[in-house]
């Protein structure tokens, strides 16, 4: 039954408005008319999927930020102006309809129920006696997307998964713990375009929190009292696929492609899904025009991929609507990654051989074409200098050996293990950062440079390099324990590679460290430990990959089942927008800060190690027999491909929102730092090396 609890003075104060008439309940604040929590109906945790914006959650988001409130620039022939919405001019007794002023908009915000769907709808119009054109408009949607600690994460917060491009635009919102109801948003009138980020630094959750986002809308040029309107609904779903049914069958429509980064030849195979009849359909592409025809309820195009470069597909129906896909391509795959290697082997490595550093992989500076030799002065020099994550150069180069048998590459590589073994580790196999030493221990070090050594002894034969690989493995278990979710621990690798070497006896001695982790993460289940961030996807990944490694040589099911219950909340992560930043890439948000030459924190879309999910998947698929993971191990690989160029360049992430923090944002960072992890998992997904 519908109710409504309107709002009450009670001894002066004004008591929030809580109104449950459908699947969505809302609290209205009645100050600013903005809902200050959604919950749902069904939901038996009540979690709240919206940050408080009072202070609670965190001190510096205040109730500026609630949801409905927004800002906006207007420009007219003689000034620009950007101003927020905050405080309306009026509100309704029932808290569902508020206008404000924005520097002579009207905003007039009006909610209502239809059937279990809360409907928005956000009208600006031209109060003043100019034209104006408004930009840069953005309506505040702070979806609860942060990191407390995993047990909270699990049932009270949410990854908010935004497609906000055309009029098919989306929110798809999950629980991080993978069980529904979740909660959904769908645009059925008007378009959005791009997305903001607010309330990121350092001293603002650092790594912890995503920030407020919020939800931009295309550029409008108003003449005086002309209005332009958009309008969403708000409603309750079960996860991706129920989420994408809600959107059809409330007159949305889903677009989607086979793939969404491309070779050059290839054929893109495009489709626009609807339960409704759509009217005057046609799709574009590089500025042509391109008929669709109908097949099994979709409408369909198929367009030749003969430039590189991105591009978008895009299906236009009912005399404006426009659905969006964004995509890439690329000459040919294989060589891109040639032309990344060789670009590492001569233009990253240090070649003066009276530098400490003499063999190493160093970070490259896109802007300033040189090595990134002193990195103190960054706000993180650790994450830049010549070891930790760079070590994934290395990998990537011993991969690529393998494949070719370069003795010119294999002698960079020979100088630089060298260096890994000699400058990076003490003669008993402790692992460091930078070759003073001076770095705090690490054990995410250690699987990547056993990796390294593993594979130098399929190259070589020396079993020296096996050893070694053995030696640093057993150092990071002896070191940290077991239960520590270091990423990529090469299980099946280092048990083939120490078998092949003859070195059997200290095979067994390293699968007992194997045995004893999994026995820990299977204990600990869901419950995953705090690390460098409090809750993230490169947690989840490296446990659904060990323990499904740990199958494949032991075939002990409870090792596979573990990681069959873990999948969920891995794949939660993961968007399935019709992007290719965005499809199957997890969110990450921090990278950007710690990496990246612009130190700048914020979505990034893709970030390499979105790519753990792939390799998770391909070695859940090899213990499984579930082929349908390798295909999206595939698409991930693939559309982290976006973070290399045709000349051999890196970039170690895309900023992907339009804005953070008020500031210009979108493109690539110019740093090359670690990202070439992206390029070790698609050979490990597309190549089994």
């Amino acid at each position: 039954m519908n109710q409504l609890k309107y709002t009450l003075l009670i001894c002066g104060v004004l008591l929030a408005t809580t109104l449950q008439a459908g699947r969505p309940k809302i609290t209205i604040n009645p100050v600013t008319g903005s809902i200050a929590s959604i919950t749902l109906s069904d939901d038996p945790t009540g979690m709240n999927w919206l940050l408080a914006t009072d202070g609670s959650q965190y001190e510096w988001i205040q109730e500026n930020y609630s949801w409905g409130l927004g800002y906006l620039t207007v420009e007219t022939d003689s000034k620009r102006d950007t101003v927020r919405w905050n405080r309306p001019l009026s509100l309704s007794a029932d808290g569902m309809e508020a206008v404000y002023d924005a520097g002579g908009i009207r905003v007039i915000v009006s909610r209502r129920y239809e059937g279990d769907d809360l409907v928005e709808r956000y009208t600006l119009r031209n109060h003043t006696q100019a034209n104006v054109t408004l930009r840069d408009i953005g309506i505040f949607t702070p979806f609860n997307d942060n990191y407390p600690d995993a047990a909270t994460c699990m049932t009270q917060r949410a990854h908010a998964h935004v497609w906000a491009e055309g009029t098919a635009a989306y929110v798809c919102a999950l629980r991080m713990g993978a069980k529904g109801p979740h909660l959904g948003l769908a645009l059925t009138r008007g378009s959005l375009h791009d997305y903001d980020i607010w309330e990121r630094g350092q001293e603002k959750g650092n790594s912890q929190t995503r920030g407020v986002i919020a939800l931009g809308l295309p550029e409008q040029t108003l003449e005086p009292e002309e209005e332009v309107t958009m309008e969403w609904r708000l409603f309750e779903h079960q996860g991706w696929d129920d989420f994408e049914q809600q959107l059809l069958k409330r007159r949305s429509v889903l677009a989607r492609c086979n793939q969404y980064t491309f070779e050059l030849g290839d054929t893109v195979h495009a489709t626009l899904e609807s339960r409704y009849k759509l009217k005057k359909v046609f799709a574009t592409a590089h500025g042509e025009k391109y008929k669709v025809r109908l097949e099994k309820g979709r409408y369909r195009v198929d367009i030749p991929v003969s430039q590189p470069g991105n591009f978008s597909v895009i299906f236009h129906y009912n005399n404006g609507g426009r659905a969006v896909t964004e995509l890439a391509a690329f000459n040919r795959f294989d060589e891109l990654i040639a032309r990344r290697v060789e670009f590492i082997r001569t233009h990253q490595q240090m070649k003066r051989t009276d530098d400490p550093r003499y063999g190493a992989y160093l970070p490259y500076d896109n802007e300033t074409d040189s090595l990134l030799l002193d990195p103190n002065h960054s706000c993180s020099p650790t994450d830049r200098n010549e070891g930790a994550e760079r070590v994934g150069m290395g990998v990537l180069l011993a991969k690529c050996c393998q494949l070719t048998g370069d003795t010119v590459l294999l002698n960079s590589l020979i100088r630089y293990t060298d260096f890994v073994r000699n400058k990076l580790q003490d003669p008993d196999y402790v692992t460091y950062s930078n070759v003073t030493h001076n770095s705090y221990p690490r054990a995410y070090n250690y699987p990547w440079i056993a990796e390294l050594q593993l594979r130098m002894y399929l190259l070589t034969g020396q079993t020296s390099y096996a050893y070694d690989g053995y030696r640093t493995l057993r150092t990071m278990f002896n070191k940290f324990g077991h239960g520590f979710y270091a990423i990529g621990i090469p299980v099946t690798l280092s048990m083939q590679v120490l078998e092949k070497a003859g070195l059997t006896q200290v095979r067994d001695s390293l699968w007992n460290d194997y045995a004893a982790q999994a026995a820990q993460l299977i204990k600990n289940g869901t419950n995953y430990p705090k690390h460098e961030v409090n809750y993230e996807q490169s947690i989840a990944a490296p446990a659904v990959q060990f323990l499904s490694e740990c199958y494949l040589v032991s075939h002990d099911t409870a090792c596979l089942n573990e990681a069959r219950r873990q999948m969920p909340i891995l794949e939660a992560f993961c968007g399935r927008q019709p992007s290719c930043y965005l499809n199957g890439i997890a969110i990450r948000h921090w990278d950007g800060y710690w990496f990246g030459k612009s130190e700048r924190y914020g979505d990034t879309f893709p970030h390499y190690w979105s790519t753990l999910n792939a390799s998770a998947y391909y070695y859940y698929a090899l213990a499984s027999g579930n082929s349908a993971k390798t295909e999206e191990a595939r698409q991930i690989v693939r559309n982290n491909l976006l973070l290399f160029a045709e000349d051999g360049k890196g970039y170690c992430a895309f900023l992907y929102p339009r804005l953070i923090n008020g500031q210009r944002a979108r493109g690539y960072d110019a740093l090359a730092n670690d990202q070439d992890w992206a390029l070790v998992y698609y050979l490990l997904v597309n190549k089994n090396i």
